[in-house]
């Protein structure tokens, strides 16, 4: 490292988010970001700790040291080169991952991690602005052809290494641009639309084919994907959420996460949707059920579509502020998390377990809950309520049916040996695989899967 010693001097510092007031009346992104010198004395903080802690934690094993000198030394386009090496789309994880590496990171022990994400996200911003990325599509061609079905960070990963390989991909997307949750459910103050499009064209500029509107085994059959590509990768996500089925669960005004989140992003985008159709939250006490990511996304959603009052509320007790002994470093800890969402004003409450949902004349007006410490119930009044408990497995009617794939004990695609599904040339990658994850392990999942079926050609 060119400072060994800066970790010793040099503060962590943190580009923070907009203003509250300033951010909540808009979708744009709500993280701010460093001057160059800020950022370069920021990565100079990585202290050559011998063992890389962060690296050990990292699902696709970025070498952060390495990265981290060459952005200290000024060395950009060096700092770019070794970061796209293992991650195929940084501008993703620079913005959304939860920094599994900035939590094993040596000088968190001290809680003052190098700034990891930020540097990442600042490296490859750089990157795009001085045109170091550009498109590199392959020399040769093999002939073979490969379909990749679900356009999410895993189907993207997957046909980015194909392509690489000289494979022609087709990447079928049943939604109407590609992207899949990057494009219609991480909220556009998180993750700009514009960053997604970025990296879709120039995908398609390396020779990648994009078919939207397309959902296999209703528009296009199984039948047909088999007889006309050499290998099929599924990375069609873990679609199936996990319900609440409580007394009540009829009444309109009842939700799940992600109907919100897509409509909000086709909204921002400039999709005209119905009034009817519409979730209208303005002037509504809304009421998210489940603490994950997830929740905390329809909280920013509902802020700034001017909801009366937005209640988050989670089953399991209220975790520690700081340290929990029960996932100590260099584990990711189970520690409380306060996203910028909760900062923009949300009551947040924990150990309730949801009993029944309350209407008038059909219409959602309160939950009814119970405090799973002390057993006391209480109504708490609400106009809308959006369940967010996470996905249980992929959807299994249409596609993966057809097809004949088995499931393990949890529902998902079971995989037998390298991403190989049970159906000779169909491979499986991402949240079908392995269940609702991160972006940055969906990343893996589909490089892996590309591997796998590169050797398989």
């Amino acid at each position: 490292m060119g400072n060994p010693k800066a970790f010793l001097t040099i503060n962590r510092k943190e580009a923070g988010y907009r203003p509250v007031l300033e951010r909540i009346e808009d979708f744009g992104e709500v993280e701010q970001t460093l001057n160059t010198e800020d950022r370069m004395l920021q990565a100079s903080r990585c202290m050559d700790c011998g063992v890389p802690f962060c690296h050990w934690a990292c699902p696709v094993s970025n070498a952060m040291p390495e990265w981290q000198d060459a952005l200290y030394r000024g060395k950009w386009q060096d700092a770019y080169e070794i970061l796209s090496r293992t991650n195929n789309f940084p501008e993703f994880t620079g913005r959304v991952c939860p920094a599994l590496c900035e939590k094993s990171c040596v000088l968190n022990l001290q809680g003052v991690p190098v700034t990891i994400r930020e540097n990442e996200a600042a490296i490859v911003e750089r990157a795009f602005l001085e045109g170091y990325v550009k498109p590199h599509p392959p020399r040769v061609r093999t002939g073979k052809k490969v379909a990749v079905v679900g356009s999410g960070p895993a189907g993207l990963a997957a046909a980015d290494m194909l392509n690489r390989k000289g494979h022609s991909v087709t990447v079928f997307e049943k939604d109407e641009l590609p992207g899949g949750l990057l494009r219609l459910g991480i909220p556009d103050f998180k993750l700009n639309k514009k960053i997604v499009g970025r990296r879709i064209r120039l995908l398609e500029a390396e020779g990648v084919v994009f078919q939207n509107n397309i959902e296999v085994g209703k528009d296009i059959t199984t039948h047909d994907l088999l007889k006309n590509f050499h290998a099929l990768c599924l990375c069609i996500g873990a679609g199936t959420p996990r319900d609440l089925p409580v007394e009540g669960r009829e009444l309109k005004g009842i939700h799940f996460a992600l109907q919100l989140l897509r409509q909000q992003n086709r909204l921002v985008r400039g999709t005209d949707i119905p009034s009817e159709e519409r979730i209208h939250v303005e002037n509504k006490h809304v009421l998210v059920i489940g603490g994950g990511d997830t929740g905390s996304d329809c909280v920013g959603a509902s802020i700034r579509r001017k909801a009366a009052s937005v209640t988050q509320i989670e089953i399991l007790p209220m975790p520690p502020e700081h340290q929990n002994p029960h996932t100590p470093w260099p584990l990711y800890p189970n520690v409380l998390k306060t996203s910028s969402s909760h900062q923009e004003g949300c009551t947040r409450r924990w150990a309730l377990a949801t009993q029944r949902f309350v209407g008038e004349n059909g219409q959602l007006a309160g939950v009814e809950v119970v405090d799973t410490q002390t057993g006391a119930a209480e109504l708490i009044p609400a106009d809308l309520a959006f369940l967010s408990m996470g996905f249980v497995h992929p959807v299994h009617e249409g596609l993966a049916d057809q097809l004949g794939v088995l499931y393990d004990a949890r529902g998902n695609i079971a995989v037998t040996t390298d991403s190989r599904t049970s159906v000779d040339k169909v491979f499986v990658a991402g949240d079908a695989q392995m269940g609702a994850a991160l972006v940055v392990r969906a990343i893996d999942s589909g490089r892996r899967a590309a591997q796998a079926i590169h050797i398989y050609l």
